[in-house]
């Protein structure tokens, strides 16, 4: 039997899952979630046994049940391939107390990668189940780590078209000039006068846009998303903690049914819910640890029950953190509100009038396994310096951010359950943040001449990724007003 996806907003909309990666996001603004979290049907221990695509296959089959075995198949074989620097995909490695789940392995050397290696698969193959015509258009806002993704996943692909926003002076050199360098035709990158919740809130609402919609729609096109707002985002990034976990069991670290907890790094709360689907199929996970950095709206969530953004918006080194509206957040709240899309519907709309809701105790009670913490600059500096002091390995700053709320969470509670912590990007995207937190004197070298240093630092190889921009053309070149994004997507599409 089909499992079928519905809106946060709408317990009446039902689709497939096909239809919904078409779609990214609901008519009427809410977000696609499972009408329920399937549970495992494949034990631990035989997880334990199995690669990273066999183990993507026995997670995805349970959500994307209108996919065939051998279209699915296909997509995760096509995605999981020699792209990956390394056969393990997502490998673990211990760094002093706890284990770092390294998702930065794929052609962009950023998480994203793994969710957005798929995801264009995913969206062709969903298009030839559904008798799509249209030419896809993926319009997306990116914080700085999606928006190359996004871009290398879809380059050239045929019946695609994509769109990247970013926040100009919100991303770092590399990841900027990672996305300015894309070659792929069928691409368009424009660096935004505004932040991030500026580019995703004018995203959001184009997609809403019915008028809109429905005049690129006689040119030929349709909009989807490449966000963690589409479900065909998220569900891929539930296997990562499956296969964190089971790595654990098979090489003896925990026990079969042993509890683990996660920390995540978060911004759009998307990896965390991924790790939260996790948990409710049946992952054994105690803790599920969101570590924010100085924007810490999410801390403050789960510390008081109250959603704010009405506050200062705060730069940091870790800048695909620098979120004020966490969209994902939306997919946690219908759940504790017992899968309620009135109730839900009604805290969303307090948000976009008001800037903040207040959840209920009952359901806050229902957060029970999250816990909150958060890092300042200083903070996430001291984790990258003391790390590399202490064992020699080099983390980014999004993960720091992570090691540090952490090491904050074992302080104020003493647990020692064996932890994974997601290590989001790799330190040469941010290496100027990284070298200087080690020792202030690298600050004055260029940004290549960094690379390098860090590559004899961390004894490590400079990543193709990086390597490939060293040198590369600046082929994107547009900027524009948050007011006038709208304007640049007609034109692309006329």
């Amino acid at each position: 039997m089909d499992l079928l996806f519905k809106s946060t907003r709408n317990s009446d909309l039902k689709m497939k899952a096909s239809e919904a990666i078409l779609k990214g996001l609901s008519d009427d603004g809410g977000l696609f979630v499972p009408e329920r979290i399937p549970e495992f049907d494949t034990s631990l221990k035989a997880f334990s046994e199995m690669d990273y695509r066999e183990t993507a296959y026995n997670v995805m089959k349970l959500f994307l049940t209108d996919f065939t075995e051998e279209e699915l198949r296909s997509c995760i074989n096509k995605a999981y391939d020699e792209k990956f620097d390394t056969p393990d995909i997502a490998p673990l490695t211990k760094a002093g107390n706890a284990y770092y789940l390294e998702l930065f392995h794929g052609k962009t050397i950023a998480f994203k990668d793994m969710a957005l290696s798929i995801l264009p698969h995913l969206l062709i193959t969903s298009a030839r189940k559904n008798n799509i015509s249209n030419d896809i258009v993926i319009l997306t806002a990116t914080s700085g780590d999606t928006g190359k993704a996004a871009l290398a996943g879809f380059a050239d692909v045929p019946g695609t078209r994509i769109m990247v926003f970013y926040p100009k002076d919100g991303v770092s050199p590399v990841q900027r000039k990672q996305m300015v360098t894309e070659k792929g035709k069928n691409t368009r990158v424009i660096g935004v006068d505004g932040n991030f919740d500026d580019c995703q809130t004018a995203v959001k609402k184009m997609f809403n846009d019915k008028e809109l919609k429905q005049r690129i729609g006689s040119r030929g096109f349709q909009f989807s998303s490449a966000n963690s707002i589409n479900i065909g985002r998220l569900v891929p990034q539930i296997v990562y903690y499956v296969y964190a976990y089971t790595r654990l069991l098979k090489n003896g670290h925990i026990k079969d049914g042993e509890s683990i907890n996660i920390v995540v790094p978060t911004g759009n709360f998307g990896n965390i819910l991924a790790a939260f689907y996790a948990k409710n199929m049946g992952l054994p996970v105690r803790k599920l640890i969101c570590a924010s950095n100085e924007n810490k709206v999410l801390f403050d969530f789960f510390n008081t029950g109250e959603y704010d953004r009405n506050r200062d918006f705060i730069l940091t080194s870790s800048p695909s953190m620098d979120i004020l509206i966490s969209s994902n957040l939306e997919r946690l709240i219908y759940h504790i509100a017992g899968n309620d899309a009135d109730k839900n519907k009604a805290l969303m709309e307090s948000l976009i009038n008001n800037g903040k809701y207040d959840i209920t105790p009952g359901m806050k009670e229902k957060l029970e396994c999250f816990r909150g913490f958060f890092a300042s600059e200083d903070d996430t500096a001291d984790k990258i310096r003391s790390l590399y002091e202490d064992t020699g390995y080099v983390i980014d700053t999004h993960t720091a951010v992570a090691g540090s709320a952490y090491d904050k969470y074992v302080k104020a509670t003493n647990d020692t359950t064996v932890t994974v912590i997601a290590s989001t990007a790799s330190p040469f995207k941010f290496t100027r943040s990284v070298l200087t937190a080690i020792d202030k004197k690298y600050d004055s070298m260029g940004d290549f001449e960094l690379i390098d240093e860090l590559s004899a630092l961390a004894n490590l190889p400079v990543p193709a990724a990086v390597e490939e921009i060293r040198n590369a053309e600046e082929i994107h070149k547009t900027n524009c007003k948050v007011s006038d994004m709208i304007d640049v997507v007609e034109e692309y599409l006329s």
